[in-house]
């Protein structure tokens, strides 16, 4: 690990500006554990002082559907049968209702109904709090599913790493690129990234910081660039994905009597012009402002380095042929699976690859695998791997550089959990909801409010579709009402659900990503990383909400079809 003398010290460079001043009050924050066990007791006396008060909030919000379960393995005649039992649990539905609403098709599709709440305040210390707090700690940390996205993710790069394969195809890469396109080349494929879900984050983030350094750049930069290509573009992608489904699937729901559901491709056009020009303006900012902040990285002299042994360049050249048999060997089997009709990675009603489908849902474990094959056939070729041991031994020590993060992500848990259990989130979306709709705005300047408002909801509420859950049972009908079309809404709630991603402390690669930055300058802290986004999020938040306000007044439509307005 190193640090560079110009980048890692605002006073010996002199600047003293905002973000340096950012960046020294934030690393004075404690630990990233310490801090997720402050914020816990906060939340306690935040909740506990709210229930004394009687705070609670109704409203209308977009729920999962109930199904009815059906009896199709052997009559029972020995007891009461199962057939035709509605098991949902939400209110009373009518025969046709229930028929609508069975299990077939069920995979991968989750309809939504809307259901009218009351959202109490709920206490920790009381006797349901209290019984919460310990019989749910152990399930909690094994239901956070970014632990398992984070292991299965670097089992493949781990491997790939361990045999050599990282490094031989980041100096190839960099060889047959243009310099002047390399950061432009990491932000398309960070973008792109979240077709994958999450996997951008511990894949695309490491080999961004690698890159750079390989060409004699700042690895901060080259970091910095790759994680604001994930986080600030997440909810736009030139190929739907699954969180488009789920988005408009409430969507319909809060759209109700007043018109035409919308699909999949409502905001299909718009999101994709937002990929482009976003990319354009994170590889701008990244060349521009980040990169000369932090100027020439210089590594001290207790910095280790795997990629500076010296390289057989022969040795080098056969592994990468070996990886890409290895690739195209992985690709076939994953194509065989997925074009033909009837494959098992198609949707097994519709037929469909894209959308919420087995295909769309394997690619974390897809890409994974594609890193192993290839990582092990290179390690072959090259000489790097002999035996099953070797490749064993890089997964374990991949893993075992993962511990303090499974620290981190156990006290991240347990404060999502204890948060959620309490409904503060619910409340403050609700209550912030309220105020908003009461404005009496226009339709451009409550737009804009409404994106202003998610911006700041999204610290807290970093899922898309909790937020979207809540907001568009109110704010749909409100939009439409004013001419404004359900898929423009959408893509408001799009451009204020992304940018401060990289931001808000909930974020829970957040730790990975000081780690990451720790490997090339040692002394950095979330103030780091805090001071490296805010310039990403600012700046792209800005264009991307210009661009949304030419698309209103020049009234293009948002996708094939799909109107700005009514």
């Amino acid at each position: 690990m190193g640090a560079s003398v110009s980048s890692a010290s605002p006073e010996e460079k002199g600047s003293g500006g905002i973000l340096d001043t950012i960046e020294r009050i934030g690393n004075k924050v404690p630990n990233p554990v310490l801090m997720f066990a402050y914020l816990i007791l906060i939340v306690f006396a935040v909740a506990q002082v709210l229930y004394w008060f009687d705070v609670s909030v109704t409203e209308t919000v977009a729920v999962p559907a109930p199904v009815t379960v059906y009896q199709d393995f052997y009559e029972d005649t020995t007891g009461t049968s199962l057939e035709g039992a509605y098991t949902g649990g939400l209110g009373e539905l009518s025969e046709s209702e229930l028929e609508d609403n069975t299990l077939a098709g069920a995979i991968g599709e989750v309809d939504y109904v809307l259901e009218e709440v009351t959202i109490p305040i709920r206490p920790i210390f009381s006797v349901d709090g209290i019984r919460m707090l310990f019989t749910t700690f152990v399930s909690n940390f094994q239901g956070f599913g970014v632990i398992g996205v984070a292991l299965i993710a670097m089992l493949g790069a781990g491997a790939a790493e361990g045999a050599g394969m990282m490094g031989a195809l980041i100096r190839k890469i960099v060889a047959s690129s243009p310099k002047a396109l390399l950061t432009f080349f990491i932000v398309i494929v960070g973008a792109l990234s979240s077709i994958a879900s999450d996997a951008g984050y511990l894949i695309l983030v490491p080999l961004a910081a690698a890159a750079f350094k390989a060409v004699g750049r700042n690895p901060i930069a080259g970091m910095a660039a790759g994680f604001a290509s994930v986080a600030c573009t997440f909810a736009v992608n030139v190929i739907p994905q699954p969180l488009d489904a789920m988005l408009t699937e409430v969507t319909n729901e809060a759209i109700g009597t007043r018109g035409d559901s919308i699909t999949l491709m409502n905001n299909y056009y718009f999101g994709v012009a937002s990929f482009i020009i976003l990319a354009i303006v994170c590889t701008i900012i990244t060349d521009r402002i980040v990169e000369p902040r932090l100027g020439k990285w210089t590594p001290d002299a207790d910095h280790v380095d795997f990629d500076d042994t010296d390289v057989d360049a022969a040795s080098e050249a056969k592994g990468l042929r070996y990886a890409l048999f290895g690739l195209i060997g992985s690709l076939a089997v994953i194509l065989l699976l997925t074009i033909p009709s009837g494959a098992p990675m198609r949707h097994p009603e519709t037929g469909d690859i894209i959308g919420q489908t087995p295909f769309m849902e394997s690619l974390l474990f897809i890409i994974a695998l594609l890193f192993l094959v290839s990582g092990v056939a290179y390690g072959i070729g090259a000489g790097t791997v002999k035996s099953a041991n070797d490749v064993i031994g890089a997964i374990v020590k991949t893993w075992a550089g993962m511990a303090g993060l499974l620290l981190m992500f156990l006290m991240i848990a347990q404060f999502i959990a204890y948060f959620n259990y309490t409904h503060l989130p619910q409340v403050i979306a609700v209550g912030m909801a309220h105020v908003l709709e009461s404005l009496g705005l226009g339709p451009l300047p409550l737009m804009l409010a409404f994106i202003f408002v998610i911006l700041l909801l999204d610290f807290i509420i970093p899922g898309s579709l909790p937020k979207w859950a809540i907001f568009a049972p109110i704010f749909v009908p409100v939009f439409y009402d004013l001419n404004i079309s359900p898929q423009a809404l959408l893509a408001a709630y799009r451009i204020g659900d992304s940018p401060v991603n990289p931001l808000t402390p909930l974020m829970v690669y957040l730790p990975f990503i000081v780690t990451v930055a720790q490997r090339y300058r040692k002394q950095s802290g979330v103030g780091t990383i805090i001071s490296l986004m805010l310039p990403y999020a600012l700046l792209m938040a800005v264009v991307w909400v210009i661009l949304f306000v030419a698309w209103y007044v020049i009234d293009l439509p948002l996708g094939p079809g799909y109107p700005f307005s009514l």
